[in-house]
């Protein structure tokens, strides 16, 4: 996935990453996107409802401001960004996904946590979940960026999220898990893969849409349940495939795209 044009739909590939000192932070999306009207059209909205009116329950300015930013870094909460006027569209529609919307989201905004998706991913069903193998990827994804405690503690962070996401469970030890993939999810997947110019059938093997833990004939099928909703649309005959999003983008991203 190039940078551009990308980041004009919310993609991020900055330097730095939330998961340094926080994970995806679900409980802390949940209670923030209960508060906060969908009808909101700004991003102060979200800003006063963190830092204004502590809608998280946090002690302090100063860890209302830093969640504010980590929640900025990992979703936008800007309605202006189409990352996350979509993810607030699905979240709205699905309920059973939000661990898997969240997640996927944070994954186009965070290159960390897109980074250490494969250690994870790649582990069979019940497979045990290594600290110091995610820790060695990260390294040799990052070589001498991170000194050995940031190593451990960003381990850490990542694997709750990756908990959080449904991909891996327990609490010390952790297992691999199969995420819950739903028809929102999976339109969201879909429409991430769209975004970073992908197009038919394509669609069903991105990064994105590997985060759904499903076979590509239950990402199909959830895509029709997409689709007969209205979200998406879905058409596929013999092998070939058209997903199309009228419902989800304007003219203007639409231009972007087309460019």
């Amino acid at each position: 996935m190039h940078p551009e044009p990308t980041t004009r739909f919310g993609f991020s590939f900055e330097r730095g990453s939330p998961h340094l000192a926080r994970t995806m932070m679900l409980d802390e999306l949940r209670v923030l996107l209960e508060t906060v009207p969908a009808t909101a059209t700004s991003s102060e909205a979200y800003i006063e409802a963190i830092e204004g009116n502590n809608c998280l329950g946090k002690r302090s300015v100063r860890t209302r401001a830093l969640s504010r930013r980590h929640l900025v870094d990992l979703y936008s909460l800007n309605p202006g960004t189409t990352l996350f006027r979509t993810l607030r569209y699905f979240w709205q529609r699905d309920p059973d996904g939000h661990a898997l919307l969240a997640c996927l989201c944070a994954c186009a905004r965070d290159p960390l946590l897109r980074a250490s998706a494969p250690s994870v991913l790649k582990l069979g069903e019940g497979q045990s979940f290594s600290w110091v193998a995610l820790e060695e990827h990260l390294e040799k994804s990052y070589p001498g960026r991170f000194s050995k405690a940031t190593l451990k503690s960003t381990a850490q962070n990542l694997a709750s999220t990756w908990t959080q996401s449904g991909h891996l469970s327990g609490r010390v030890r952790k297992v691999r898990a199969r995420a819950r993939a739903t028809a929102g999810a999976t339109a969201y997947a879909l429409l991430l893969g769209f975004l970073s110019g992908e197009r038919g059938a394509a669609l069903f093997a991105t990064d994105y849409a590997k985060l759904l833990d499903c076979s590509f004939a239950r990402a199909a099928e959830l895509a029709e349940s997409a689709s007969q909703r209205g979200w998406i649309i879905f058409k596929r005959v013999s092998n070939v495939i058209d997903v199309q999003f009228p419902a989800l983008l304007t003219a203007k991203e639409m231009g972007w795209i087309r460019e």
